[in-house]
Order: C-alpha cells, then sequence, then structure tokens
C-alpha cells in the first residue's frame, strides 16, 4: 500500500486498508473558530478548486449535512506541542484535533497536501509534531523592493509548508523599507534606490500592518530585522548627523558591504534607535526584533560591543527579543535571552565557535542558516541565471537537504537551537518570479529540515518532492530547478516512510 507523499514528513502515519474519504464540493466543514473554517477552506480551494462552504458554521443545530460525511476540525487545549495535531480520515469522516489554532492550522497543510493528490482522500491517521518551533524564510526588500501583494503570497506558499516565521530584511546600505512616523527623510530619501539605481520604495505604516495581519492569518509571524550599526548606509544618507566624522552620505546602489557604520559614540544614535525599535515593538504582535549586528567592519571592536549590549537592551525594554546575527556574539554583555542566527558554513569552523557560544552562555539560543546550505540566494545551478556563488558554486535541492541542523554547531546541545530559517538576500533578485524561481523547491528541504525529527533518507525526499510538484501548480509557483540528484529519482514505489502508529 502506497503511502501518501507529504511535506514535512508527519511524525508517525498509518495507512488503512479501508474505503477513503470522498471529497466534493458538498462536504461539509464543522469549525467552531471562523477563522480555522476559512483556512481550511481556502486550502482546500487551493489544493482541489472545490469551493467548500467558508461560511456559517454547519452543526447538528440546523439539520444541515448531519449524516454527510464531514470535516471536523477541532481545539482540545491538550497535547504536548501547541503546534502538534492529529488527522483522522475514514470513508465517513476526517477529524483533526490539536490543542491550538496554530495545530489546527499544521493539520489543514497537511490534509490540503493528501488533496492534491485526488478528492479520494485514503484512510489513515497521522499524529504529527514540529521538531523546532522557529521555522522561517527570510526576504531582503532593502536591496530590492517587493510591494506588499508579493509579500502576502509568499506568505501563503510559506504556511502551506508549515514555515511558521517570515523575517524582512527592511533596512540596508541600499534602502529602508519602513515608513517611521517622526522621521520622515528615512522613506523621503532613504528609500528612492535599490540596487542598479532604478527606483526603490517603502511600505507604508497601513502597509506594515496590513502585511502582519495577513501573516497572522496564516499562522505565520513577522520578523523585523533593522540591520545595525553596520549595513546602515540608506540612514545615513537620510540623516547624516547619525554618521561618523568625515563621511560622505551620497546614495548607494552598489553590491559590496562592511563599509557604513552609525557614529554609536552619539547620544543622538541612541536616541534614533530607541525610536525605530519602538515604532517596531508597538506595530509588531510577534515576540521578536532582529537587530542585526553583521559585518561591521567599520565600527570599532569595543565600540560594536558597546552599542550592542545596549542596543539588545533596548529591543527588551520594548517587549520583544533581540535576534542579532551570529557575529554579534563577540559582544559578552546582550541583553540576557538574544537569540543568535549562524550563517556560516554548515561544518562551522572554529572562528565561528566562540561567539556561537557566547550567545548560548548569555541564555541565548541560535537559529541555524547555514549558508552553504540554506542560502538561497545562492544558485540552484551553476548555469542558473541569477543567483550569487559567494558560499558555494550553487545549492542544489539535494544539497539544501543534506545537513542536520542539531549536528551543525560544535558543543550546542539541540534544545539550544530554536529553529532554521532559509535567508533569500536580493542583489540578483528582482522579481516575483525571481523569489520563486530561488526559494522553491528548495524550501521544501527546509521545511522537512525545520519540521521532521527523522528526515528520510534523500532518496525518499526527492520522490516526494516529484509527488508534490502539483502543490507548486496549485499555489501558482514558478519554480526553479531542482539542481543535481532529483532526476535520478523518479516517482514509484513508497514515496514516504514515517514512523508508523502502534497497533
Amino acid at each position: 500500500m502506497t503511502t501518501p507523499a507529504l511535506i514535512p514528513s508527519p511524525a508517525r502515519l498509518a495507512v488503512r486498508d479501508s474505503a477513503p474519504f470522498v471529497l466534493s464540493a458538498a462536504t461539509p466543514l464543522r469549525v467552531a473558530d471562523p477563522d480555522l473554517r476559512r483556512a481550511a477552506a481556502s486550502a482546500l480551494r487551493t489544493a482541489t478548486g472545490l469551493a467548500l462552504d467558508d461560511g456559517e458554521r454547519i452543526d447538528e443545530a440546523d439539520g444541515r449535512g448531519i449524516d454527510a460525511p464531514s470535516i471536523v476540525i477541532e481545539i482540545t487545549g491538550a497535547g504536548v506541542s501547541p503546534e502538534g495535531y492529529t488527522l483522522d480520515v475514514a470513508a465517513d469522516g476526517i477529524r483533526i484535533a490539536a490543542p491550538s489554532a496554530a495545530g489546527a492550522f499544521a493539520g489543514i497543510q497537511t490534509l490540503a497536501q493528501l488533496a492534491v493528490a485526488g478528492l479520494e482522500i485514503p484512510a489513515l491517521a497521522i499524529e504529527d509534531a514540529p521538531r523546532f518551533e522557529y521555522r522561517g524564510a527570510m526576504l531582503d526588500v532593502a536591496r530590492h523592493f517587493f510591494p506588499v501583494e508579493v509579500v502576502e503570497r509568499l506568505v501563503e506558499r510559506l504556511a502551506a509548508l508549515k514555515i511558521n516565521h517570515l523575517h524582512l530584511h527592511l533596512t540596508d546600505d541600499q534602502g529602508w523599507r519602513i515608513e517611521v512616523p517622526g522621521r520622515p527623510a528615512l522613506t523621503g530619501i532613504g528609500a528612492a534606490t535599490q540596487v542598479g539605481g532604478s527606483a526603490g520604495g517603502f511600505y507604508s505604516v497601513e502597509d506594515y500592518r496590513r502585511i502582519v495581519r495577513h501573516a497572522e492569518r496564516h499562522f505565520v509571524t513577522i520578523v523585523p530585522e533593522i540591520d545595525m550599526p553596520g549595513h546602515t548606509h540608506a540612514a545615513l544618507v537620510a540623516y547624516p548627523e547619525l554618521a561618523p566624522e568625515g563621511i560622505v552620505t551620497e546614495p548607494y546602489t552598489g553590491t559590496d558591504v562592511g563599509f557604513s557604520t552609525l557614529d554609536t559614540r552619539k547620544e543622538e544614535t541612541f536616541a534614533f534607535v530607541d525610536s525605530i525599535i519602538a515604532f517596531l515593538a508597538a506595530e509588531t504582535p510577534g515576540p521578536f526584533l532582529h537587530i542585526g549586528g553583521d559585518e561591521a567592519r567599520s565600527t570599532e571592536r569595543a565600540e560594536f560591543e558597546a552599542f550592542l549590549a545596549r542596543a539588545t537592551r533596548l529591543v527588551a525594554a520594548h517587549g520583544k527579543t533581540p535576534i542579532v546575527w551570529h557575529e554579534a556574539g563577540a559582544c559578552a554583555d546582550l541583553a540576557p535571552g538574544t537569540i543568535g542566527q549562524y550563517w556560516g558554513r554548515s561544518d562551522a569552523p572554529d572562528e565561528d565557535a566562540d561567539p556561537i557560544r557566547s550567545i548560548v552562555d548569555q541564555g541565548g539560543r541560535m537559529i541555524a542558516s547555514p549558508a552553504d546550505a540554506v542560502y538561497l540566494d545562492i544558485k540552484p545551478t551553476p548555469d542558473h541565471p541569477i543567483g550569487l556563488t559567494w558560499s558555494a558554486p550553487s545549492i542544489s535541492l539535494e544539497q539544501a537537504y543534506a545537513w542536520e541542523p542539531a549536528a551543525l554547531l560544535p558543543g550546542i546541545p539541540e534544545d539550544a537551537v530554536a529553529g532554521v530559517e532559509a535567508p533569500l538576500w536580493t542583489e540578483t533578485v528582482e522579481t516575483e518570479a525571481d523569489i520563486e524561481g530561488m526559494l522553491f523547491p528548495r524550501m521544501f528541504a527546509v521545511a522537512e529540515r525545520a519540521w521532521a525529527v527523522d528526515a528520510p533518507e534523500w532518496p525518499t525526499f526527492a520522490r516526494r518532492v516529484d509527488a508534490l510538484r502539483p502543490l507548486l501548480d496549485r499555489l501558482g509557483v514558478r519554480p526553479g530547478p531542482a539542481g543535481q540528484g532529483i532526476a535520478a529519482h523518479p516517482v514509484d514505489g513508497d514515496p514516504a516512510t514515517p514512523a508508523p502508529l502502534p497497533a
């Protein structure tokens, strides 16, 4: 009996030798929560084209469809993992149960993947929960700007793979992309350009709120990043008084890094930083605020450490958990609990070990984003027309899959790894089609590594990717090449090998 193709693979799955559930447009959705009902109807409509009822609740009280095979989604309030769920499919009904709405939403995405293969959903039972609580992607909107609608569609596509964080790199040398009340020059001047010299853009306060609301409806947490004290040239163009003495601040449209810095000795700089953090903290319901701290090559070491100590505490004072790139661990006085994001190699070299251990020793955890495995701005194949090659000649789907997050950081226990994030820097990425071609199908591998406790061997995963390519079609995604390896594993046999449920 063939096991259905699912990505990420569930923790435990048992296929039953009994009749399937037959899905139709008349199938009742019995869901008390209206947001979950709409989410289920939308996911199944995308997967199948069927317009299930996402209006008023259908239940025993109204007498409609009482005896019809139904889809029941329940919040039980009990479970080990908030994002865990169970999914039971039988001929007479489908039931998703979870301790939280986030878990129920994850179960809905699994059901949608099952439905992509056909309207006859095989009888089965799934018990599932994620390995890591943080499962993310990053979009750099500073080097090239992308409108709200593009970000919203990206949220939907990530959510379908149970990715639950979208990190927006909002500022860099080439552009400042978020309106901040009281700081009009940031967008009036600092947002005017982008890489290559074309017009830039920015998100208004209402634009940002719209992105946050859309993400919340898909159980995706927005993680805003204001990179500092380096990568700050656009801010210095807008407010030259924040630059060190003698620095000329003209708009920058290149791609080199490491040349800019805030003047970290001025109180005026910290008043600026505090106003930005206060605004973003107030507008961001999620727990995290990323403040960069990478490639600050023009900031003296002592000043860099003093800046990070103070800036992370400003984030904490505004009720958020700071996130920094891993080299900020050079500061031994970060705000307690500061999270580091590792962007070195998947076989972490010795020079990265000290800042990583420093962050963990200070009570923080790490997000794994190895640049030679999940930096998805790197070309998927050596001859791909866009993309970078600085960390590897290319990163194929197989290479994005062939690493182990818990083994990434020597001497760091797995419980110090908060999760996995795949960044997409946009030096060469200019359109939505470019975003799709660089992220997919490689995000399948990221999703698997971030969710699945026991990821299966590559040939099995490759077959599941092939089997789920129709999901990308239904989501409107134009995927890029998978890279080397997948063509050697055509779809045949059993496409997944999750642990069976106990008898």
